[in-house]
């Protein structure tokens, strides 16, 4: 089914707002299937970007670092942080190495979530079964280049 079909629109200025459209509509679509996963262990999608962020680095971070990584620059991070504090998935520490520093760590509860959702990884890659991996790897470059242009 065409984005003119699923969005009830059937004209577009040109190709290029057609194709910023469907980039929009295809993030939400993508986000709206990502959340089933993440609804399982009441986290949202940038909670859990943090939490991959945390595990990845294997070190502590500061709210800064961890911004400068995740998806969603516009992202509260600080605010994002301090309610996984009270879920319990991640820590905050004074930093030894500077005192006017706060160190995020994951916690044994944040690595736990992040376990059960990897048994869903193949789910994940299935929202992608309609692409060939050449394709893929298409879109891939061709998103990269929409950005840096």
């Amino acid at each position: 089914m065409g984005l003119e079909n699923e969005i009830l629109q059937s004209k577009f200025r040109n190709n290029f707002q057609k194709a910023a459209v469907n980039i929009i509509y295809t993030y939400h679509w993508l986000n709206e299937q990502m959340k089933i996963v993440f609804s399982k262990q009441d986290i949202t999608s940038q909670q859990f970007n943090i939490l991959r962020i945390l595990r990845g680095a294997n070190k502590p971070l500061s709210t800064l670092q961890i911004r400068q990584r995740m998806l969603d620059k516009m992202s509260d991070t600080s605010r994002i942080v301090d309610r996984m504090v009270i879920k319990g998935l991640v820590m905050k520490n004074i930093s030894p190495a500077d005192k006017r520093m706060v160190d995020i760590t994951i916690s044994n509860k944040g690595q736990q979530v992040l376990q059960e959702i990897d048994k869903y990884e193949s789910q994940m890659d299935d929202i992608m079964k309609n692409m060939t991996e050449n394709e893929a790897e298409t879109l891939n470059l061709l998103l990269d280049k929409l950005r840096n242009a």
